[in-house]
């Protein structure tokens, strides 16, 4: 019965190495949030998104290092998580990935295992930085590309034509046809203004009454 009672009795926590274990998983979590911002693919707002990842850091330490004391408190956190429910869905795989770091790095230091994580987070970095320059980056794609052409049995085929002569590259994403109207939308990568003056006069100039718009697609995903 006492050893029941010992281990239902929180043991004292220091506060010098929550501290510590608290600057250290700020550190580590502000280089992962860095990177992230620098160096990655996400369509989304990374720099938003990143501002997040020392705060869910420090959650995980002051979790880890209250419940590792206590065995009640540990089971007791067990049934208050399990009623948490997220609305909002990850839809991409890359914020997945440093949710899940910089809660390994609260983990890791909630636990004190400084060293450990701390080489552990370094080693993951210099990986994915090197994947980042050793790899080959697809092209991107930097315009949205919109245009409304009257119907005819060439006007497709003729916008085509004309914008593999002027952008590196184009990709349907859309394309609406009425008994009057043609409408297709690209996602292009444009070079320079000069390309994208020459393609909008070219377009004017062989397809007579065409409408255009562009929209800039790094500003409007906030990437």
């Amino acid at each position: 019965m006492d050893n029941l009672l010992d281990l239902a009795t929180p043991a004292p926590l220091s506060l010098t190495t929550l501290a510590i274990n608290l600057l250290l998983s700020i550190i580590l979590a502000s280089a992962l949030a860095w990177f992230y911002t620098q160096h990655g693919k996400s369509l989304s707002n990374r720099a938003k998104f990143a501002q997040t990842l020392p705060v869910l850091a420090m959650t995980t330490v002051l979790i880890i290092s209250i419940v590792k004391s206590s065995l009640a408190l540990s089971l007791g956190l067990v049934g208050a998580l399990s009623i948490v429910r997220f609305r909002t869905a990850i839809k991409e795989p890359e914020e997945l990935l440093y949710l899940f770091m910089a809660i390994t790095i609260g983990l890791g230091m909630g636990a004190d295992q400084r060293l450990p994580t701390i080489l552990a987070t370094l080693v993951i970095l210099g990986y994915l930085l090197a994947r980042t320059f050793l790899m080959p980056r697809p092209t991107k794609s930097n315009l949205y590309l919109n245009v409304m052409a009257p119907v005819s049995d060439s006007s497709f085929a003729q916008i085509n034509q004309l914008l593999l002569k002027h952008v590196e590259n184009a990709d349907l994403r859309r394309l609406d046809r009425s008994s009057s109207t043609l409408q297709a939308t690209y996602l292009i990568f444009c070079p320079n203004d000069e390309a994208l003056v020459s393609l909008m006069d070219d377009l004017s100039g062989q397809i007579p009454a065409c409408e255009l718009s562009f929209v800039e697609q790094d500003n409007t995903l906030g990437g």
